[in-house]
């Protein structure tokens, strides 16, 4: 993988991943260019399947490219990910009506040069959920502390 890697790390803590996907995008030349100078932000991104059959992301920031003429290219726009018929009949047997939703985790350029976005099925964790993993972090954090402090 290339350099660019941009993660959604609030996905983790607000949702149980069930499965993940590699999917590409359909992009312009000053989209491309702006994630490759950093310039995206998927902490608020979810994906949804047109009444095509299609994968779509939503709310995927992409600034807009600086040197951009009159061509640039409009940050919040939907943008359609790119899987095979046999992914996209998988991912869609799971989300109808199980309270199951497809988030973004990571948009990263492949080796070829490509620009891909990591997805993943997950359900929505529950408040005491969310709790009970701060605590184990804290709990894991203190016996790290506790291991360097004694060698």
């Amino acid at each position: 993988m290339s350099g660019i890697s941009i993660k959604n790390r609030k996905a983790s803590f607000n949702y149980n991943l069930l499965d993940k996907y590699v999917a590409g995008i359909m992009l312009t030349g000053t989209e491309v260019k702006s994630i490759r100078a950093g310039e995206a932000n998927i902490n608020e991104a979810y994906c949804f399947i047109s009444r095509k059959g299609e994968l779509f992301v939503k709310n995927m920031h992409i600034k807009e490219y600086k040197q951009g003429t009159h061509y640039n290219h409009d940050p919040i726009r939907d943008r359609k990910l790119l899987l095979t018929k046999r992914e996209l009949d998988k991912i869609q047997g799971k989300v109808t009506g199980k309270g199951i939703t497809i988030v973004a985790t990571k948009l990263f350029i492949s080796d070829r040069g490509f620009v891909k976005l990591e997805i993943a099925t997950a359900t929505g964790k529950k408040q005491f959920d969310k709790r009970e993993n701060l605590k184990e972090k804290d709990a894991k954090r203190d016996m790290d502390r506790a291991k360097k402090g004694k060698y």
